[in-house]
């Protein structure tokens, strides 16, 4: 077995990241519809940064770093221009419990700090597992507010905001 490499996503990489996306949706129904595009739906136009954890060439992991949207930034109580969110944040379901995850939060929060900004995300209740892990890496829990759209079950989604465990606002909080 080779070791784990993460990397800034390459063109070659966006078919393997596909694959793993697959894998995601059918345990878990992230995302709750499969994207017509699934290519263009992890490149979104407020991408930032990108990145995969390989181990060969098999993508085990995948996370995006986007300009936050200003419902986000509202429930975090920063200035959007003061965060960076994480989207398109997956695990393959064959390479879990491997560290893939922590690893790309850890890069997420370095490159989030390096550009001076705040890393952010949202993720819906019902995804119990991601929110265990986010807390248990030491994700700071700051709101919750409904979604516009509905989860595989049925229901109005309810998203949980969450803040980095080392981001500290720059004096002036909200200025």
């Amino acid at each position: 077995m080779n070791a784990l490499t993460i990397r800034p996503r390459a063109v070659d990489d966006v078919r393997g990241c596909v694959q793993a996306l697959a894998t995601v949706h059918a345990a878990d129904r992230y995302p709750v519809d499969w994207p017509v595009d699934p290519e263009g739906w992890l490149t979104p136009r407020s991408m930032l940064h990108a990145w995969v954890v390989v181990d060969g060439s098999a993508v085990l992991g995948h996370l995006v770093l986007a300009r936050p949207g200003e419902g986000l930034a509202i429930a975090v109580g920063l200035p959007s221009r003061r965060l960076v969110s994480v989207a398109r944040f997956f695990v393959s379901a064959g390479a879990r419990r491997r560290g893939v995850a922590v690893r790309l939060l850890d890069k997420a929060i370095e490159v989030a700090a390096a550009d001076g900004l705040g890393p952010v995300l949202e993720v819906e209740a019902g995804a119990t597992a991601a929110i265990s892990l986010y807390e248990r890496a030491g994700w700071r829990y700051v709101a919750s507010s409904a979604a516009d759209w509905i989860t595989a079950d049925g229901r109005l989604a309810q998203m949980r905001s969450y803040i980095a465990p080392s981001y500290v606002a720059p004096p002036g909080g909200q200025a």
